[in-house]
């Protein structure tokens, strides 16, 4: 057997424990897939006191990371701290500037950084994997480049993240609101203490912009994402769903339109059909359809998060790294990147769910409709919830045939300034 991998390992949290315990439970048996051993040299974290229920001593320790770069008994160095920028870019750049492997977990890292990253992985001829970034466990990454390679993806598109999922069919399953199943979701773990990132979409748009590239060829673009998260949706808008055939779920959506069309992108939450596969994932769980023109449909599912999944799928790249079978981090080289242009969302042609709330008072279903039929949306359904003391809100939900987005933009522009809504209408394309 030849010499091992010699990994460092920035971030001692729940993954970089999880990678550690993972080496030690199944260490022979990585290493007689990986073609030699994978060895843990150093570490480095925050407080090197913290019981982390890991022995580390027999690792060195670093308390600036970005040394970790520099040690000559170090091969592939392993952050999982996190963040975009800050410590965790410096670290990365000075690790394939110094020719060695870099595989980490930080999708917002890759997002906003991942083609200079690249570039500067191939200057430097080092290997450079990020299938932790995105789905935890599941290996999206490696589907696409490998598994799917032959075929020219027409869309990719999901669940792709956890806390979001949780959240939404708990609400589902117990009737219960927004705010009341956020704070279960943080007492159980599944939500940070502060969420923002989660139920924003912005965790989701950071995956979604490393899967579009790596599916259609192009360049990141994040700030090109439209990205609207979950937290205006009501019990009852579950509800509307239900009866409506439909399960509400957050969506990441990239596809490549026809020639010249552009590239459309977008995190939001979708009303998706009972019959769809996505329909039946629940609680934490991503998962991520892949359209081919050969393969068809392709469904990757499985946990999004947790020390056990991620630190699979990072351990998972130290064994490509091992048996020398790095690929390019976007499938093909930066160079090769086409520059693809936003897509015109305004074109794209779906039935839509909108929610208004508004006063109760006569006329107000005739603004409304009025306004969709001056924008020339066709209403397939309309149904007023609920009638409370006079004086008071209702919700009007109603469902349009389908039709281009661009309609239900100018309709909403009429309604604007309308005394009769108390607050912005939600808007949820029908996914088909």
């Amino acid at each position: 057997m030849t010499q091992p991998l010699r990994i460092a390992l920035a971030g001692l949290g729940t993954v970089g424990g999880g990678v550690i315990r993972l080496i030690e439970a199944n260490g022979a048996l990585i290493a007689r897939r990986a073609g030699r051993p994978i060895e843990i040299v150093a570490v480095c974290a925050r407080d090197r006191t913290k019981d982390r229920g890991v022995d580390l001593s027999r690792y060195q320790w670093e308390d600036d990371m970005t040394l970790l770069a520099g040690r000559d008994d170090v091969d592939v160095v392993v952050e999982l701290v996190g963040g975009a920028d800050g410590s965790a870019l410096a670290l990365a750049r000075r690790t394939l500037a110094a020719g060695k492997g870099l595989v980490t977990a930080n999708k917002a890292m890759i997002a906003h950084h991942g083609l200079e990253l690249a570039e500067a992985a191939e200057r430097g001829q080092a290997p450079l994997q990020f299938e932790a970034a995105v789905a935890g466990g599941i290996p999206i990454i490696k589907g696409l480049r490998e598994g799917a390679s032959a075929n020219r993806i027409a869309r990719v598109y999901g669940i792709l993240n956890g806390t979001c999922n949780y959240i939404l069919s708990t609400m589902e399953a117990t009737g219960r609101d927004f705010a009341d199943v956020l704070k279960e979701a943080q007492e159980l773990g599944y939500a940070e203490a502060d969420p923002t990132f989660d139920i924003e979409g912005i965790d989701a748009a950071h995956k979604l912009a490393i899967l579009a590239a790596i599916a259609f060829g192009g360049r990141i673009d994040f700030g090109a994402l439209e990205i609207a998260g979950i937290t205006r949706i009501r019990a009852a808008d579950i509800a509307q769903a239900a009866e409506l055939g439909y399960v509400i779920r957050l969506i990441g959506l990239a596809e490549c339109e026809a020639e010249g069309g552009g590239l459309f992108q977008r995190v939001q939450p979708c009303l998706v059909p009972l019959t769809h596969p996505l329909a039946a994932v629940d609680g934490p769980t991503n998962a991520v359809v892949v359209e081919g023109n050969f393969s068809g449909r392709l469904l990757f599912q499985g946990a999004g998060a947790g020390d056990g999944p991620t630190a699979s799928a990072v351990v998972a790249d130290l064994v490509d790294i091992a048996r020398g079978q790095s690929a390019a981090p976007f499938s093909v080289p930066v160079n090769d990147l086409e520059t693809l242009q936003p897509a015109d969302a305004g074109r794209r042609r779906a039935r839509a769910y909108l929610r208004f709330t508004v006063t109760d008072r006569p006329g107000v279903l005739a603004e409304i409709t009025a306004a969709m039929r001056d924008a020339g949306v066709s209403i397939e359904s309309l149904i007023q919830q609920g009638r409370p003391e006079e004086g008071g809100e209702v919700l009007v939900a109603m469902v349009t045939h389908e039709g281009p987005e661009s309609g239900v933009s100018r309709a909403l522009e009429l309604l604007e300034g309308s005394p009769s809504i108390t607050e912005p209408p939600l808007v949820m394309p029908l996914l088909g």
